[in-house]
């Protein structure tokens, strides 16, 4: 039997409002169906999605304290807190679990202070500006990523 995976999708502060928020931006497609989407090709690749969305940092800090016996990768939009929060910073280095930062919006031609995230020299990889494709790319890349440690640890 195949050994299971698990990745951790992260998305922080008015994320929930995909598909509402901005439409021109963030697009049509709602938080709801963009997790659907990710959670059937995840399992595809036999990997299990868990996804936590939440507006509070110390929801998200918990969320990652928390994954680090049963988590081998993480996805991360922090949204607005990928420019403010050291704390969810300190948190990804505690745990020591490999995570690539997701901007759907290109977040170097938007606003002077989006252009700094406190994640992303720590992270495994940046993708921004591919709109929601960026959260597939990821997807794809931590799966490969993960499945190559796997076999690299027989």
């Amino acid at each position: 039997m195949k050994e299971l995976f698990n990745i951790l999708l992260i998305n922080g502060p008015n994320l929930n409002l995909l598909g509402h928020r901005e439409p021109k931006i963030y697009g049509n497609t709602t938080l709801s169906q963009l997790t659907h989407a990710l959670t059937k090709e995840a399992t595809t690749f036999n990997i299990h999605l868990h996804h936590i969305q939440s507006n509070s940092e110390s929801t998200l800090i918990n969320k990652i304290h928390n994954s680090k016996n049963n988590i081998n990768y993480i996805i991360i939009n922090a949204g607005a807190f990928s420019h403010t929060s050291i704390a969810l910073r300190d948190a990804l280095i505690g745990i020591n679990i490999p995570f690539i930062e997701v901007h759907i919006s290109n977040i170097y031609t938007r606003e002077n202070f989006r252009s700094h995230s406190w994640l992303s020299d720590i992270s495994s990889g940046v993708i921004c500006g591919l709109g929601l494709d960026g959260y597939f790319w990821a997807l794809r890349t931590a799966i490969k990523r993960i499945k190559k440690i796997s076999t690299l640890q027989v």
